[in-house]
C-alpha cells in the first residue's frame, strides 16, 4: 500500500476511493472467498475503470486483506477493552459477552461484510496468520488465559479445545446474523440475540466433562 493511502484506525478512514476498493473486497471476499475473487473484481465492482487500482493504493491481495483487518480491528479493540475492564473478572459470562458482543455489534451494521469476511478466512486457514502481527492476537491471547482460570474445573485437552471452539462459533453466528442484516431478513431484537448467544456459549463452556471425555483423556495420557 502506497504510504499516503494506508489505511490507519487511530488517524481515521483512508480516502474515499480507497476505502469504496477496501468495502468492496471485504463485501465479495465475504460472499465468494479469498480464492472466487480477483483484484480486477474488485475494481469493477467498485466502479473504478482502473484496473491497477487495487495495486495502486494497498499492493498485493495479502496488502489488502490486512488492510481490511486495519479498517475494522482499531474500533473493535477499543470497545472489547472497554467492555472487558468493567466485567467481573470472575464472572464467565460478562467476560464471554465483553469479549464476543463488539464482533456482533460490528455484524449489526449494514455496511459490514466484515464478520462473514473473518468466517471465510477460517474456512482457508489464513485468519490466524493475518492476526498474528496484531493487537487482535493479544486480544484474544486475554480471552483465553481469563477462560482458563475460570474453567479450571475442566480437563485439559477439553479445556483449551472448548475455549477455541467458542471463539470460532462466535464468529459463525455473528456472520449468520451479518449475512441476515445485509439480506434485510426478519431477526429476532438484537438485545435477544445477543443475551441467547452469551447464554448458549457460556453453558458450552461450562459444562461439566463427561466420563466418556474424562475417559478418553486418561487414555490419551497414559499413552504419551
Amino acid at each position: 500500500m502506497r504510504n499516503d493511502l494506508k489505511v490507519n484506525p487511530t488517524t481515521g478512514p483512508p480516502p474515499a476511493t480507497a476505502l469504496q476498493l477496501l468495502l468492496t473486497a471485504e463485501r465479495l471476499f465475504a460472499e465468494h472467498g479469498l480464492a472466487g475473487i480477483s483484484l480486477r473484481q474488485i475494481s469493477i465492482e467498485a466502479g473504478s475503470s482502473n484496473n491497477s487500482a487495487i495495486q495502486y493504493h494497498f499492493g498485493s491481495k495479502d496488502d489488502l486483506l490486512r488492510a481490511i483487518f486495519a479498517y475494522r480491528l482499531g474500533d473493535l479493540m477499543q470497545r472489547r477493552a472497554l467492555l472487558r475492564a468493567r466485567a467481573n473478572p470472575d464472572d464467565l459470562r460478562e467476560q464471554l459477552e465483553a469479549h464476543i458482543l463488539p464482533l456482533i455489534e460490528l455484524a449489526e451494521s449494514p455496511d459490514s461484510s466484515y464478520v462473514s469476511f473473518v468466517e471465510q478466512l477460517q474456512r482457508v486457514g489464513a485468519v490466524e496468520v493475518l492476526l498474528h502481527q496484531s493487537d487482535a492476537a493479544r486480544s484474544q491471547q486475554e480471552f483465553a488465559s481469563g477462560m482458563q482460570r475460570l474453567l479450571s474445573h475442566i480437563p485439559e485437552p477439553a479445556r483449551s479445545m472448548r475455549i477455541q471452539q467458542v471463539q470460532d462459533l462466535a464468529v459463525h453466528l455473528a456472520a449468520e446474523r451479518e449475512r441476515a442484516v445485509r439480506r434485510d431478513d426478519a431477526v429476532v431484537p438484537f438485545a435477544l440475540f445477543v443475551s441467547g448467544v452469551v447464554d448458549g456459549l457460556a453453558g458450552f463452556l461450562q459444562a461439566p466433562a463427561s466420563a466418556e471425555t474424562d475417559q478418553l483423556i486418561a487414555r490419551g495420557n497414559s499413552a504419551s
